[in-house]
């Protein structure tokens, strides 16, 4: 016995030094044991659904884990990759973690999504089957994890408020617009998955009966739950877009969710047809017709669906949810039955009170009661270890229903300082009725001038007796229209702003209410949820301190402070009673006051709105009387003013198509007579510039402005005639600028016309164009008037040997810059682009010889032409006696001066990579044209049989060649240097593609007409241009 009483009294401090350790390892292990048998049970190769409890503990077990380690340790050992059914399953109880497990299942999760995405191809090679349905279900379980991941603020579940809802778009209208189309291709995967569940079942049976269809169609309760949340949330995103964005831009969007609305509703639709969703789920019907987005009063229709899950809905194997926080008291348990049982078996339940009354047993050797008592100290430390954290949690608990007590108590609060901004709110609209009751006095007042305004109304009848009668059914009309336009301007502001107010009183306070009861609803839900777990805790504690009643008088205390703790809390609970009643009552208050306020608003609102309409329309319609008789007056006025200026703006258009009128050639006239009609324009525009300050300062008197317009426009037309006149015998380029000028005469006055007769520009019109355009004119005919005829004779000889020798400079500088530019290319260009430059500089360098060879001949052929022609006459006598044909020589000497100088300047800009390759191409087209006009004006007077002649000839065949060379080399270089943009059309969909094919047929046509125009425009330019050379220079008479 004496060794018997030493080995218990050693048993306890060795159980002490060591049970810390063990403990949480033997309660990790149990852990995982206890989650690996749940998950292979739950993921097994059976074609049935997956049991609800086992489903269940594996999600306790994330919350338990704070994660998914075990989760994934365990799947990683099951052959996915080898069976359909098994694969399925997974996916199955991975949907339910991703929904309602632990948050940080997601970031565990995602280290395994390339994993997933192999095991989805490989599935996707079959083609029916769970193989098929699994590549699916993976597809959207990735386009699930990839969502949450860019989207954290979504939780698993997708359940948010519509203010957590606001916060994700951040208020940027682009993150609002991205967030829609994720949501689309997430709800696209759901629908994918719907279909091809309902399309591998035999729909003609009842396969939502049997085991193997209900293990296919058990996933799409949790696929129901996110389509639902989904269509919400975005057709509140598309409601959001639609105010901040055009419609145009949201077509695609529209398009898109209508399809998915489609298939949604029909799936739903069938789903709910179904006897197996029937029992474990309640599914909502979508609305007959899909949101109409242009008419924003729509989302006040739309009704958010709600899916609903009854208790007493789960499968019939399911068993009583278990939380997460009690999984040690439950094993707590299980050992403290253990410990009966095993006491009962080894020393009978009817012995003696005293369990370590060893004495009464019979056939016990000493050992076995000593390896029992070691037993017994090794339960016990167990159990003090255990009360101690149940110690630790009931301490947790209480500090967290104290924290629940001073939010409640915060909320209370907060509803008062609600309520305090409500009472603010009814005084502010009391003081604006008061407001509008001074209003009302005011309009009173105004009333009483209406006397007034009417004798001055009748003076003004009587003064406009005589317009009246001319216009009486124009100022019907107007009146009309503008009496209905002011009333309801009138009308629609006042009711805007009365609607607006109480529309706002009337939804903050809804709000405030509906805030209200959805906080007491929630707080007594939390206080029921929170009495019915400490109810359950105290039934099991009660328990636990009976059996340890016997064996442990410390556990008597521990239970007697539990019972403490328990009253106290149960009191807690009366107080937060106490606290909800008084919120209702105080709700019921408000509500009181609220209808009041909207009764006494409402009948406020109706009479003021009467009153003032009332008397704003007599007001209203006494000064659209006066207003229509002044503005009466008024376009009149403007209405004469308006008349002569269109018949001014015809006469001036008259005066500029003569100058393009092939008739009007052989109208000549003198400088000195332009200089007198310019001068005398001047003159009259002054005196209109006089008559328009008038008018501007009295409007009712237009009769200045109307003598100075008339008298302008006859002036002005005589002088723009005049000009063109005059044109007729002067040389080719001042007859240019004569011409050029008497056109920008005449569009200055137009559009000088134009503001005069529109009253937005009428008092800005300026007449400064036309007054400088009037003066070039004066100065371009001081220039042409004759200076003598010997000086014209000796100017004209020697300026053909001028423009000659000129042009000849021209081409050799030319060839100098095109030399320097290929060096410089040679120097800094390489590969394709030195290629190129090299080609396009070597033909306009060929260009430029064949060019000056041309120059050179024809100025031995005209040597030739003068030597031959002249007699006893000198050089500079034959080229006056011949001017037109001399002339003609000059304007084509100039013409390929010019043109080579263009050409050398558009091959530097190819070159440096900033100019065109047509302006290049052009430049030589031109070269060419003025190079044959250069041959036909030197040959017009030579000898057929002159070798000259025969020269010229063959340098024209040469100057053609090397035009060709240009534009050939032009035309292979642009093909080499251009890059050709490849057409990717893989990532457009079918929406984006028709609208791209139609945006180009489009460009297409405005192309073709653009190019159709500028063909035309081209036409008439060359066909004036040859009409004037030809008057110019004398073709006709020399032909003749």
């Amino acid at each position: 016995m004496e060794k018997m009483a030493s080995s218990v009294k050693q048993v306890p401090t060795q159980l002490l030094r060591g049970r810390p350790g063990n403990s949480l390892e033997a309660e990790r292990e149990s852990f995982e044991r206890g989650q690996s048998v749940s998950i292979n049970k739950a993921i097994n190769a059976q074609e049935v659904a997956v049991k609800e409890k086992h489903a269940r503990t594996c999600i306790l077990g994330t919350h338990h884990e704070k994660g998914a380690h075990t989760f994934w340790s365990v799947v990683n050992r099951l052959p996915l990759s080898s069976n359909a059914v098994l694969c399925w399953k997974f996916c199955h109880v991975f949907h339910k973690l991703l929904r309602d497990g632990h948050p940080t299942v997601l970031q565990d999760s995602m280290r395994y999504k390339n994993e997933l995405s192999d095991m989805s191809r490989m599935w996707g090679h079959l083609s029916e089957g769970y193989g098929k349905l699994s590549c699916i279900y993976l597809k959207l379980l990735i386009t699930k994890m990839e969502f949450h991941s860019k989207n954290p603020r979504f939780p698993g579940n997708l359940q948010m408020t519509d203010r957590q809802l606001e916060e994700t778009g951040e208020n940027d209208v682009n993150n609002f617009f991205q967030l829609t189309v994720e949501m689309f291709d997430y709800l696209e995967c759901e629908l994918n998955l719907f279909q091809a569940v309902f399309s591998s079942l035999d729909m003609s049976r009842s396969v939502s009966v049997t085991v193997a269809g209900q293990c296919r169609l058990a996933p799409l309760i949790q696929v129901i739950l996110d389509c639902s949340h989904l269509y919400d949330y975005t057709v509140k995103l598309l409601f959001k877009l639609h105010s901040c964005l055009p419609a145009d831009t949201l077509q695609g969007h529209r398009d898109r969710f209508h399809e998915q609305f489609r298939k949604l509703k029909e799936l739903f639709y069938r789903s709910s047809n179904l006897q197996y969703f029937k029992r474990l789920i309640q599914i909502p019907q979508l609305p007959e017709n899909a949101p109409n987005f242009l008419r924003a009063s729509a989302l006040s229709e739309h009704v958010s669906p709600v899916v609903v899950i009854p208790v007493e809905s789960t499968s019939p194997d399911s068993e009583p949810v278990v939380e997460t926080d009690d999984l040690v008291e439950m094993d707590s348990s299980s050992h403290q039955s253990l410990f009966d049982n095993k006491f009962d078996d080894l020393f009978g339940s009817t012995g003696p009170t005293d369990p370590f009354n060893f004495n009464s047993q019979n056939g016990m050797s000493k050992d076995e009661r000593d390896k029992l008592i070691e037993q017994l100290y090794r339960e016990i430390a167990a159990l003090k270890d255990e009360m101690a954290s149940f110690k630790v949690e009931s301490k947790r608990l209480i500090s967290q229903l104290r924290g629940r007590i001073s939010e409640l108590e915060a909320e209370l609060a907060e509803q008062q300082h609600l309520k305090q901004q409500a009472l603010d709110e009814n005084e502010f609209v009391k003081a604006e009725l008061e407001e509008v009751k001074k209003k009302r006095d005011d309009t009173e007042k105004a009333q009483r001038s209406l006397t007034e305004i009417e004798r001055k109304a009748q003076a003004n009848e009587q003064r406009y007796t005589k317009l009246k009668e001319k216009y009486t059914e124009l100022v019907q009309n107007h009146a009309d229209l503008l009496r209905k336009n002011a009333e309801v301007t009138k009308q629609m502001t006042l009711i805007r702003q009365t609607q607006e107010d109480m529309e706002q009183v009337k939804k903050e306070l809804e709000e405030s209410v509906h805030r209200l009861k959805e906080d007491i609803q929630q707080k007594a839900q939390e206080q029921t949820r929170v009495l019915v777990s400490l109810q359950q805790e105290l039934k099991s504690r009660n328990e636990e301190v009976v059996s340890l009643k016997h064996s442990q008088e410390d556990s008597q205390q521990t239970s007697t402070v539990m019972v403490s703790t328990i009253e106290s809390l149960m009191s807690e609970k009366t107080a937060l009673s106490e606290a909800v009643n008084q919120k209702e009552s105080t709700l019921i208050v408000l509500q009181d006051e609220l209808e009041q306020l909207k009764e006494a608003l409402t009948a406020e609102r109706d009479n003021t709105s009467r009153t003032v309409e009332g008397l704003q329309n007599q007001l209203n319609e006494k000064e659209n009387h006066e207003q229509a008789l002044e503005k009466q007056l008024l376009d009149e006025q403007f209405a004469l003013l308006r008349c002569a200026l269109e018949e001014a703006e015809g006469i001036v258009q008259d005066a500029l198509s003569r100058l393009d009128d092939p008739l009007h050639v052989g109208c000549t006239s003198s400088a000195d007579y332009l200089i007198t009609r310019g001068q005398a324009s001047l003159d009259s525009l002054n005196r209109l510039q006089d008559g328009h300050m008038k008018y501007l300062s009295d409007r009712s008197d237009a009769s200045n402005l109307l003598q100075s317009v008339t008298l302008f426009t006859h002036l002005i037309g005589d002088t723009i005639v005049q000009g063109s006149a005059t044109s007729h015998m002067v040389p080719m380029e001042q007859a240019d600028c004569l011409l050029e000028a008497c056109k920008q005469c005449g569009s200055d006055v137009l559009s000088y016309f134009s503001s005069l007769k529109d009253t937005t520009t009428l008092s800005s019109a300026d007449s400064t164009k036309v007054k400088e355009s009037l003066n070039q004119i004066n100065t371009i005919a001081e220039e042409l008037r004759p200076k003598g005829r010997d000086i014209k004779q000796k100017e004209l000889g020697d300026l053909v040997e001028q423009e000659m020798s000129a042009t000849s400079a021209a081409v050799e500088a030319a060839t100098t810059r095109i030399e320097e530019m290929l060096s410089k290319s040679r120097a800094g260009d390489t590969g394709v682009n030195l290629e190129v430059n090299e080609r396009i500089l070597a033909s306009c360098t060929d260009l430029m010889h064949a060019v000056k060879m041309l120059v050179l001949t024809s100025k031995d052929l005209q040597r030739d032409i003068v030597e031959s022609g002249r007699g006893a006459a000198s050089q500079k006598e034959f080229y006056a006696k011949n001017s037109r044909w001399t002339e003609g020589l000059i304007s084509a000497s100039k013409a390929v001066g010019w043109g080579a100088t263009v050409l050398v300047d558009a091959a530097d800009m190819v070159v440096q990579g900033k100019g065109k390759f047509e302006e290049l191409m052009v430049c030589s087209h031109e070269i060419a044209a003025s190079t044959a006009q250069l041959v036909a004006a030197s040959k017009v007077k030579a000898d057929k049989d002159n070798a000259n002649l025969g020269r010229l000839r063959q340098a024209s065949k040469g100057v053609n060649e090397a035009t060709a060379n240009v534009v050939a080399s032009t035309k292979s270089g642009k093909s080499q240097i251009e890059e050709k943009d490849t057409m990717d059309f893989s990532s457009m969909t079918l929406t984006q593609i028709k609208r791209q094919e139609m945006d180009s047929q489009v460009r297409v046509l405005e192309l073709e007409s653009k190019l159709q125009k500028e063909r035309e425009r081209l036409g008439g330019l060359r066909k004036k241009h040859y009409e004037l050379a030809g008057v110019s220079e004398g073709w006709d008479e020399d032909t003749k």
